[in-house]
Parts: structure tokens; sequence; C-alpha cells
């Protein structure tokens, strides 16, 4: 079992289940005993108004890529928005060959960890995607971390997968800026995709498959709960998952 510490909900935690549903059961006790030491590891949701322009909606299916932290939280928001048909996570920014969760891990890949997410425009848009992402997935003003996780692999970025993307998040960051609507600057990169590549089988559907893994419970079950009280209209209650996908 892990040592618990200042790692104990980030990195010690984002590995395969390897010591059973006995060594889950308790590091969670451990855990609520000690709610009070990582009670500011979930990020508070944000109130932010929709982006000023949007993406024209011109096909039935688009993808999107961001990244904002551990993939398992964002993965887990964007499966529970209505027109999204699937969330892969997995990696961007880096090489092909280096594209390996332990190597990712060591920060230095240029990956970030990513979630390419499948969408009906016509059913959700890019931008209110955008807002979900900026107000209740993941904290953009964080430089280089995510809650308890640090590293540039963690960073905030979006990979924009044509001209229109970038545009329009480039112009929503500009927007959240003057609004300061977080009291502090957005660091979020906007960038041109050159390539998306799936992570590792174990960290599909992380969530969904383990809402009571400590890590989960603390940094990313409430972002779900925000999700669903800032955007009614946009929350499903049932996850559209990976597996289910591929099969």
């Amino acid at each position: 079992m892990p040592q618990l510490g200042k790692d104990t909900l980030s990195k010690a935690t984002r590995r395969p289940l390897a010591f059973g549903f006995a060594g889950v059961t308790a590091v969670a006790a451990c855990l609520l005993a000690m709610s009070s030491t990582f009670s500011k590891a979930a990020e508070e949701a944000v109130v932010i108004p929709p982006p000023a322009i949007d993406e024209a909606a011109t096909a039935t299916t688009e993808k999107a890529v961001f990244a904002g932290g551990c993939f398992w939280g964002v993965q887990g928001v964007f499966q529970h928005v209505k027109g999204v048909k699937n969330a892969v996570s997995g990696y961007s920014g880096g090489a092909k060959d280096t594209a390996v969760y332990e190597t990712v891990s060591g920060g230095d890949t240029g990956h970030a960890e990513a979630v390419e997410v499948t969408y009906n425009p016509k059913m959700v848009t890019y931008g209110q995607l955008l807002q979900i992402y900026f107000s209740v997935a993941h904290n953009p003003t964080q430089l280089n971390y995510q809650g308890p996780d640090h590293g540039t692999q963690y960073r905030s970025e979006i990979f924009a997968t044509n001209s229109e993307q970038k545009k329009v998040a480039e112009s929503y960051i500009a927007q959240l800026d003057k609004a300061k609507v977080y009291g502090e600057p957005v660091v979020t990169k906007v960038s041109d995709i050159t390539a998306f590549y799936p992570a590792e089988e174990y960290h599909q559907d992380f969530l969904t498959l383990n809402p009571t893994y400590p890590y989960i419970v603390y940094n990313d079950m409430p972002k779900i709960e925000n999700l669903k009280a800032l955007f009614p209209a946009e929350f499903s209650a049932t996850p559209v998952l990976v597996l289910k996908a591929k099969g």
C-alpha cells in the first residue's frame, strides 16, 4: 500500500488496481480519516458566460481534443454530456513512440494527458464543450498542474482540429480574461493538433468503473456533480463509454 502523503491522491493512486478491493477499502478509510487534509483537492466549478462566437455546425460528427490535468476526470465529464458520441483518454503533443503512460508520466515527452471528444455539433456545439471544459472539467489558471498532479503532462491545452476551432478557443480565452471570471489569467494554450494517441485500456472509462477509488472520489466525482448542477440541459445521467463503443 502506498504511504499516505502528498502523492496519495496523485501519482500513487493513478496506477492499475493491483492491490484489490481490500486494499482500496483500506486506503479509502485512511483518506476519509484525513479528509480535512485533502479537502482542497477537488477543483471548484466556476460559473462563466458562453463564448461570444461559436463554430458553425456543418456536420453530424466532429472531434475536439482537450487537455486539463488527469484524463480520468476530463473523460468522465465529457462522457456525461448530451451529444457526445465518445470520449477517449489519451496523449497529445508528443511523438508516437513516447505515448505510453509510464513514459508520459516522466513529464519530458511533450505529451499532455488529453481526451478526444467525438460529438454531434447539432446537439452540442464546440462552444458549449469549451464552456464545460473551462467551467467544470478543470481549472484553466493552473500552469502545468491540476490539483494534486504536477508536471507539463497535466497542463491546460486545447488541441484544435481545424482553424475555426482555434479561432473560437482563442476568442473565448480572451473573452474570459477580459471578464476576469477567475481572478487570475487563463494559462490554457491553444495549439494545432498533430496527433492523438489513445491511452491504455485500463485508463478508459476509469471514473465510471471505479467510482469509489480515492483519487476519483476526491478529485473527479465533484466535477460530475458540478456538471449536473451548472449544465442541467447538457447533462446525461448515462455516460457514453469507450468499452461499449468498441463493442
